[in-house]
């Protein structure tokens, strides 16, 4: 199973740790695509902090962030998993689990990101704040950018198994998966039951308790289907909309009544 995450807005300090290493990254054909985009990125928050601070969509509360940016080669790295903060990776708690369940984590998290592309979060980065919609000068649109390469690794790094979709639609732009791939991928709306609508704060939270459900269960789906059953298991009320023609997505929605 691969689970396709968002990152979070807001992110944990980088640290005493050692700096970066690109080349320890995950998904090692992503570099060059990633490499572009550090460059750049560190080129305009050191030279023009207004120009980064416009470029970025930053507050003025949020200014310290460009200077954050263009330290991102010598500052402290930890693991993704540590970086990422916000409602759904505090649901997620991924420091609680156990450790069998944490190698499950490492082995089929996937966390997409405007900067690095998708990491793994065990991968060891710097804070930094640089979102899926930035559109960088020289190299346009993060979600378009990032199509090519992510085109070109994501279906191996999908293999043959199920693929839980949960990003948001900002990082959505940047990989889709497409036939055989398509056909083994479930997404994942959240639904406050009596509303039947979509609450983002709830939304999150409860994306990440499946998550977390999943791998403290020991469940391992193998196609959409069976992730329907063993979310059922899981005691949620999840309904199902298959796809009329094979090389689609299923659609699920989780409903829930009380939402914290």
């Amino acid at each position: 199973m691969l689970v396709l995450l968002p990152p979070s807005e807001g992110k944990a300090a980088s640290g005493r740790g050692a700096p970066l290493k690109p080349e320890s990254l995950s998904l090692p054909g992503l570099a060059g695509a990633r490499a572009a985009v550090l460059d750049e990125l560190v080129e305009l928050c050191a030279a023009d902090e207004e120009k980064a601070r416009e470029v970025l969509g930053l507050s003025e509360g949020l200014r310290g962030e460009v200077a954050k940016n263009a330290e991102l080669r010598t500052a402290g790295a930890r693991p993704a998993g540590e970086i990422y903060t916000g409602v759904l990776y505090d649901a997620l708690d991924l420091a609680s689990l156990d450790a069998a369940a944490k190698k499950r984590a490492a082995r089929s998290l996937l966390v997409f990101s405007g900067l690095w592309g998708a990491v793994r979060v065990t991968d060891r980065i710097p804070s930094y704040r640089c979102s899926m919609g930035v559109k960088l000068p020289g190299l346009g649109a993060l979600g378009a950018y990032w199509r090519a390469p992510m085109a070109e690794v994501l279906p191996e790094v999908a293999g043959g198994g199920l693929v839980l979709d949960l990003r948001s639609a900002a990082y959505a732009t940047a990989w889709k998966p497409k036939g055989a791939v398509a056909g083994r991928t479930a997404t994942v709306r959240v639904l406050h039951a009596p509303t039947r609508k979509v609450v983002s704060h709830f939304n999150k939270a409860t994306k990440g308790r499946i998550v977390r459900s999943l791998l403290a269960s020991k469940a391992a789906p193998e196609s959409p289907a069976e992730l329907v059953d063993a979310l059922r298991d899981l005691k949620y009320a999840v309904e199902v909309e298959e796809p009329s023609k094979g090389g689609q997505a299923w659609s699920l929605d989780v409903l829930v009544d009380e939402v914290h």
